[in-house]
Order: structure tokens, then sequence, then C-alpha cells
């Protein structure tokens, strides 16, 4: 079956040329002249993937991928924008939204072809993320029947791709959903008033984001970004309230697995209280390398984000890893951090 591309460009005489290119590569083409007409084009043909013109009257690009990322038929489809500016500002407005690329024009044949080729192939990618069991909820779910219900909402969702240092979600902002973090890393952090950060919580393949705002209806307590690149799904409140409220032993027990993220910062609140230097960074090494276990026990941080996670100050977190290192208890060489002897800290964090 050909694959469906929808061009939503108001210049006629570039959306005729696109049509053009794009039938000759043997893909199914729909053309609208404005953002309102191809909103109705999209619910109607349920295209593959939508490119998409900024600046348009009445209805521009931006609100077009808001009407797209609220129908669960069209929110996991690539989304393109064809834009004449290039600033930051739009790039970055554009990815928070949910775009998946940006082609400024004037593009050639070979751009526009490589760019649709290459998001079609990422989508068709990002199912092997989508398939991949979550043990926990499967073990709590599956009797229920829930579990289908769960990973037809995940699957309806579009994976959002962040790369390193990119802003998830800010402190303050309205908690929206649910995070589950496909691949990559997130740390969470708070700003303290002198500007120091404090690390809330570092977060891997399978773990999840913004737990107290979405069952709080609350706002977001921290600001998350993307330690690497990183791919998230976002599962949107009111579809995991119906899970929920669908599924009253499941949510239960779905809390509780999550009410975990709250001890653990009240743990991580009493080290920072009371705990010495050598405590904290002994607990903060072993939380990192318990959370994602190598071979060779090792794991990459910057002094910074070790700083932050401890709560200490840079010059302290170098001075601390020296004497462990002295101690031969860990290894390091740049941002790579090895344990070496994993039952001494333990000794030394109690």
């Amino acid at each position: 079956m050909s694959v469906k591309v929808l061009i939503i460009e108001d210049n006629t005489d570039i959306r005729e040329n696109i049509v053009e290119i794009l039938g000759l590569a043997g893909y199914t083409v729909f053309a609208a002249p404005d953002g309102k007409t191809g909103v109705e084009m999209a619910l109607k043909n349920l295209p593959d993937i939508i490119l998409c013109d900024i600046m348009m009257p009445e209805l521009d690009g931006y609100g077009v991928l808001y009407m797209i990322n609220k129908n669960p038929e069209l929110a996991a489809v690539p989304f393109i924008f064809l834009t004449a500016k290039a600033e930051r500002v739009d790039l970055r407005k554009g990815m928070e939204m949910g775009a998946d690329d940006y082609l400024t024009k004037p593009f050639d044949d070979m751009e526009l072809l490589t760019a649709i080729e290459t998001r079609l192939k990422k989508k068709e990618a990002q199912q092997n993320y989508y398939s991949k069991p979550l043990e926990q909820l499967n073990m709590l779910i599956a009797k229920n029947g829930g579990l289908a219900e769960l990973q037809k909402t995940i699957q309806e969702r579009k994976a959002r791709h962040f790369k390193k240092n990119q802003v998830i979600y800010y402190d303050g902002d309205k908690g929206n959903g649910l995070y589950l973090v496909i691949s990559g890393k997130v740390k969470t952090v708070k700003m303290a008033e002198d500007g120091r950060e404090l690390m809330t919580g570092i977060y891997i393949a399978d773990e999840y984001l913004g737990i107290n705002a979405t069952l709080t209806n609350d706002s977001y307590g921290d600001t998350a970004t993307a330690l690497e690149d990183s791919t998230l799904c976002l599962i949107p409140k009111d579809q995991l309230e119906r899970l929920l409220n669908l599924y009253p032993d499941v949510a239960r027990e779905f809390i509780k697995l999550l009410a975990n993220n709250v001890k653990d910062k009240e743990d991580q609140l009493l080290q920072l209280a009371y705990n010495s230097v050598r405590k904290r960074m002994a607990g903060a090494i072993l939380r990192l390398h318990n959370q994602q276990p190598h071979a060779d026990n090792s794991f990459k941080i910057s002094r910074e984000d070790l700083a932050a996670l401890a709560g200490m100050a840079t010059e302290t977190v170098s001075r601390t890893l020296s004497d462990f290192k002295d101690e031969g208890l860990i290894d390091k060489k740049g941002g790579t951090i090895t344990v070496l002897d994993a039952t001494r800290l333990a000794k030394m964090k109690n």
C-alpha cells in the first residue's frame, strides 16, 4: 500500500511542486491550501506523515499541530514543519509542541525525500520500543484485562525525541500527563534561591516522570531535562484517569507502585539533611550504580550533575571523588566512574 502524505501549504507554487515531486516518488499525496482544510483532510484520510507550513492565515502551523496531537488517530503521525524562518524561537516552539523535523524553504528534491524517508523509518523503529514489555505493570494489569488498554493508550501516543540538555517540562508548568521514558536518561531538578540545583531524580527506560503532578492534579514540582538523547511518551492525564477508573483494583496497585518515587525523595532529603559529605557521595554513587548496572560497574555523569544529586558544591565533589579513588573505592576517567568496591561504599552510606 502506498504511503499517504498530506501537504498543508498556502503558497500555490510550493504546494504544487511538492505534490509533483512526491507523486513521482510513488507517494499518495493529499494537498490543502490552509490549516483548517488540512486538519479536515487529515481526519478524513489519516495520512502516514504530514508536512505543514508554519505561517498561514486563520489557522497557522502551530494550531494545526495542536489539533493533530489532540486526535488519538493522528497523534502518532510524524509531523514536519515547512518554514522560511529559521529563528531559534520557532525551532524550539515547534519541537516542544511535538514537531518531528523542520525543512527550511527553499529546499531541494533530495532534502524533501530524505526528510520523509527518515521520519517514516524512525516511526517504524519506535514500534520496537512500544512493544518492550513493562514487566511491573504486566504483573499488575494482565490479570484484570487492563494491559491491552494500557498498551493501546501508549501506542496511540507519538514518541517525543529530546536532545541532550533539552527541557521536557519546567517547574511550575501545568501537569498534563505522565511521561514514560522509552529510551535514554532524564534528570529532574529543583532550583534553590541562590541558583544552585538540587537533583530530585534520575529516570531511565520504563520509568515515569510527573507522577505527583498527574495524581494530584497539580503543577510539575521540578524541571525535567534530558541527560542524553532520549525518547519519551506522554500518557495524557484524561486517558490515564480513564484507565484507572476502569480497573480500580489495578489503580490501587498502580498508585502503590508509583508511590515508591515519593519514598525515594524522602530518603534523599533525609540523607541531605543529616549525612556527612562522604556518606552523601557514597549514596549518590551507589544509586547511579544500581540504577543502570553495567558489566564493568561503570556509569557516566558530569561533575555538576553529581553535585546536584549529592547536594554539595562541585569543588567538594572533586575532592571527595579523589579521596574515594585514592582509597580504592572507585576509579574515575573523565565523566566515567567505575565502582571498585560496592560493599565498602554501602557500609559507608549506612
